[in-house]
This record gives structure tokens, sequence and C-alpha cells, in this order.
């Protein structure tokens, strides 16, 4: 039974790249999981196991921070599509190309970089400002929603795992690593930052791909379709930059301001949750009413933009509520122990810091989840550690990196999601243009793993 826990991912991973259907991969993968979970019980009856599996998935709306995520899913449809038809985009970009701030395609990609590693400190946060803010710049300049999708999740969690110190990750393994027994987890977590190859690769590849404007692999079908398509959408006529600049300014400030509530203080014990959809909400009703206000639009023009803007979400929000699904599914079964417990067997010690980097990265891809794989790692890295005498920084470094890693690829990621919500495209092709550019920072990472372990261990 051991093996067969991973049939539920290979399968889901071989429907999608198979039917181009995260959906019915999701579904296909949710259903092994479940007829495994009978029979590893003694029951081999799939049918018996329905009800748990409904259970299972309505179980997802049981947690108060997935509720949040849901009615944020769905209201970012309707803040998107209030600050499109106000023409506040088309302004903005106008403002900013005259300007001389994003005069090339050149400078649109570092803006966009910049944002996104200026609001390191909230992931939804960032991919949400950044997405909204470059959707009209990358459509002036013939740039793919793709290509903004991926520069947006490349700024996302491999730059928080970096900051990792100031912002609430960096509690969250903290906590995690003296529950653990490690003796000073902040100079591990510290030193782990120099060691973590993943994430700085993976920025060094995305700036290159600015600064020389080249693209690579599936992604470069996506950007000569969109140097097609320059132009203003039609039917929307120029508004103010302000409808565009002050209900992001209120989004960025209302999620600061109830980070700083919910975590007395200390911005980095804040409730991300809380935060994204409390500003979120805060920002739909400013840009309502700035839209209002200048007498283009009735209350019932403006609930239909609203209905549409949601609608257009309604696919990603299914998404969403099966992966959460699929990941209660796979822990019931077992899968992540299994995968996370062969990477301290009989391997030897140059091995044992590469492996547990590809293991932890399998783990995170799977199950979608980057604080998840840390949950499982950190309690085998700490024994690690102390039987085998190796670095803690070096160790943390690859379970930290390998759990961004995966979660940077996957398909039922909660970031790789909101990536392709934020940048507008969807999300299936978000992960097949953006995957070869992770999958070379994971390649050049776990190679240097093992040269750095000549050094080191």
């Amino acid at each position: 039974m051991d093996w067969l826990t991973i049939l539920p991912q290979i399968l889901t991973i071989a429907i999608v790249l198979w039917k181009k259907d995260i959906i019915l991969g999701l579904l296909s993968g949710l259903f092994i999981s479940e007829t495994l979970i009978l029979i590893k019980d003694g029951d081999f009856l799939p049918i018996a196991g329905a009800p748990e599996t409904i259970e299972r998935i309505v179980s997802t709306f049981g947690s108060a921070s997935n509720i949040r995520l849901f009615m944020f899913t769905i209201l970012i449809g309707a803040l998107i599509a209030f600050l499109r038809h106000s023409g506040g985009v088309a302004a903005l970009v106008k403002m900013l190309v005259e300007k001389g701030y994003a005069k090339s395609k050149k400078r649109t990609g570092l803006i966009t970089m910049f944002v996104g590693v200026a609001l390191f400190m909230e992931t939804s946060l960032s991919m949400l400002t950044t997405g909204l803010l470059s959707r009209g710049l990358f459509d002036k300049f013939g740039m793919s929603r793709e290509r903004l999708a991926y520069l947006v999740d490349v700024t996302c969690a491999p730059v928080s795992i970096l900051f990792i110190v100031v912002n609430g990750w960096g509690a969250y393994v903290i906590g995690t690593l003296t529950t653990s027994g490690l003796d000073d987890p902040l100079s591990a977590v510290i030193g782990s930052i120099a060691f973590n190859f993943y994430p700085w690769l993976a920025l060094i590849i995305a700036l290159y791909t600015v600064l020389s404007d080249k693209t690579h692999g599936p992604l470069k079908k996506y950007e000569a379709k969109a140097a097609e398509q320059v132009g203003q959408e039609e039917g929307i006529p120029e508004g103010k930059a302000s409808h565009m600049i002050i209900p992001l300014l209120v989004m960025v400030g209302g999620i600061f301001s109830i980070l700083y509530m919910t975590g007395n203080g200390n911005i980095s014990n804040g409730d991300g949750s809380r935060a994204i959809l409390y500003a979120t909400i805060l920002a739909t009703s400013v840009a309502y009413i700035l839209m209002y206000r200048t007498g283009r639009f009735t209350h019932s023009g403006m609930i239909k933009i609203a209905n549409d803007g949601m609608q257009k979400l309604v696919n990603l929000l299914i998404i969403l509520v099966l992966a959460l699904a699929f990941g209660a599914s796979l822990k019931v079964l077992g899968t992540g122990d299994f995968i996370a417990g062969i990477v301290g067997k009989n391997l030897p010690i140059i091995t044992v810091v590469p492996i547990i980097f590809l293991t932890a990265s399998f783990v995170s891809f799977s199950t979608g989840t980057s604080y998840g794989t840390m949950a499982l790692f950190i309690p085998i890295g700490v024994p690690i550690i102390q039987q085998l005498g190796l670095d803690p920084a070096f160790v943390l470094s690859a379970i930290l990196g390998g759990a961004v890693f995966g979660d940077h690829c996957s398909p039922i990621s909660d970031t790789t999601v909101l990536s392709s919500v934020a940048s507008g495209c969807d999300v299936l092709d978000h992960v097949e243009t953006q995957l070869p550019y992770a999958l070379m920072a994971g390649g050049g990472a776990f190679i240097l793993y093992f040269i750095a372990g000549f050094f080191i261990l």
C-alpha cells in the first residue's frame, strides 16, 4: 500500500497533461485517493466511501480561513471588473508611459518585479497588487498575461522565503524547529538564506528574461500571440488614473492595517486571510463609489459588471475547493508521510541534503502546500541534523527551498491559482509556461546542493 499512496498524484498529473483539464484531474485523483483509503481500512467497495468523500469536500468550508479564501477568489473578480470598466487601467498605463516610468518592455518587467519584491510581507498582497498594476502595461507592450503570471509568481513565495526573518514564514518555521528540538533555531533560519539556492536561481532567471526580453519554451508561443493583439480594449473609454490607483492604495493600506491589528502590533503575526478579504471588500467598495460618482454608471449597471467579473472566476473557485479536498484526502492516505520517510533510510551523507530537497519538492508539488511540506519535513530534518551532525542551516535551506519549488510549480497550489487570477490568464497555461523556468532553477539548486555538500559536510 505504501507505494500506492503516490498513485493519486501520478494520475492527477497525467490527466491534467493529457486532457488539459485541472478539474477532471483533481476529481480523478480524489476518487483514487478515497478508494485507496477505503481499501486501507478494509472496505473494497468505493461506493461505500462516497459519503466520506462528500464530507471531505464539505469540510473545506468548515475552515474560516478557507471560507475567506473562497470569498476573496470570487470578490476579486468584481474588483478587477470595476478597475477595467472604470477606464482607470487605461489611464494609469498612459500616465506611466508618458512620464517615462514604463516606456519599454524591459522597464515594464522591472517595475513588475520591483513591486512584487517590495511587497514581500504578504504573498497574496504581492500577487494581487503586482498583477493588477501590471496587466495594462503588459497589454500595452504586447507582452502575454502568462509572462506576467510567471513574474508575479516568481516574486511571491521565492522572495518571501528569502525575507523569512521579517515575515510570517519565519515565525512559523522557528516555532516548528523549536518544537522539533533544535537548539538556536533563529541562527539556522538566518543561515539558511545563503544556502537557499532555488529562490536565488529563480529570481536570477526571471531577471534574465526581463533584461534580455527573451522567452523560451511554451511561453514563446503566448508572447507571439500577445504581440499580435496590442492595443487598448475596445468599448472601454479612458477614465482617470485615480480610479485605479486609489482602490489599489486602499487595498495595500488595508492589508497592512489589518495585519497590524490582528497581529497585536506585529504585522508578521497578523491573520493573512482576514487581511486580504477585508481589504479587498474595502477596495471594491471604494472602486464602486468612484465609478458611481462619475455619473457614467448606474447601480444596476455596476452590479452587472460585478456579476460578470465574478462569474469568470467560478472555475477557479471549484479548483481551489477540489485542491483543498484532495490535499486533505492525501493527508489521511499518508502520502506525505510515506515520501518523507524515505529520506532518512540508508543514504550516503553527501546525498542526504539534495535528496531532502528533491523529496520536499515532490511532496509540495503533489499536495500544493509549502507550509504543509515544511511541517512534514522539519521534524524529519532535525533528527537527521542531530544524528549525522549536519549543518542545521544547510539542511533547513533544502527543506524550505524544496517546499517553495514544489509549491511554485504545482497546478493545485493556491499561489499558482492566485497568480493566474491576478494576471488574468488560465491556470494551466500559467503552469505550462512557468514550468521550464522553475525546473531549470530547481535542477540548478539540486546540483548546487551536491557541490556545496563537498565543502560543508
